[in-house]
């Protein structure tokens, strides 16, 4: 029988306490060799949640999957802030530009439910409006109408998805 372990780690700073090691512990594996390779896997997203599956079969082999962190999380980091807005409809606490949401988008491919790159980035932007981001400086509600205008068309010409 297999056994799946979900949990949301820090970027490259796992360790064998809560809540990997009590979930680990009855699995029968050997939980510090599991958390130094979700901290290898996850090193590129230092300082923020991961979302990790640990898959343990009854051989004891064990599978590590690791997800893209919160599309929050991404926004946050890009701008190099620790939290969003307490009051998002009149404190703005950071504005990203379309490239950086074209980033953000294409590091959310596989977890979105878009099939396109300009779907993704409404999405990516629309999680802005309660954090307190703006995009290319507006609203972002107001850039998610600019985006299907075509407004960002020429920029996003060279953007691949």
């Amino acid at each position: 029988m297999t056994s799946i372990v979900e949990a949301l780690v820090p970027g490259g700073k796992a360790n064998p306490g809560p809540p990997l090691g009590p979930a680990l512990g009855p699995l029968g594996v050997n939980i510090k060799e599991v958390v130094e390779k979700i901290n290898e896997k996850t090193r590129d997203y230092n300082g923020m949640q991961v979302p990790v599956k640990v898959i343990v079969d009854d051989k004891k082999n064990v599978e590590i999957e690791v997800g893209t962190p919160p599309t929050a999380s991404l926004i946050m980091k890009e701008i190099g802030i620790q939290k969003g807005s307490g009051n998002a409809g009149s404190e703005v606490v950071g504005n990203l530009n379309i490239s950086q949401v074209a980033k953000i988008a294409r590091m959310k491919r596989e977890d979105v439910l878009s099939y396109d790159l300009k779907s993704t980035m409404k999405e990516v932007i629309g999680t802005c409006v309660p954090m307190g981001v703006t995009v290319e400086g507006v609203k972002p509600r107001d850039s998610q109408k600019a985006l299907d205008q075509g407004k960002f068309d020429d920029l996003l010409a060279g953007e691949e998805w």
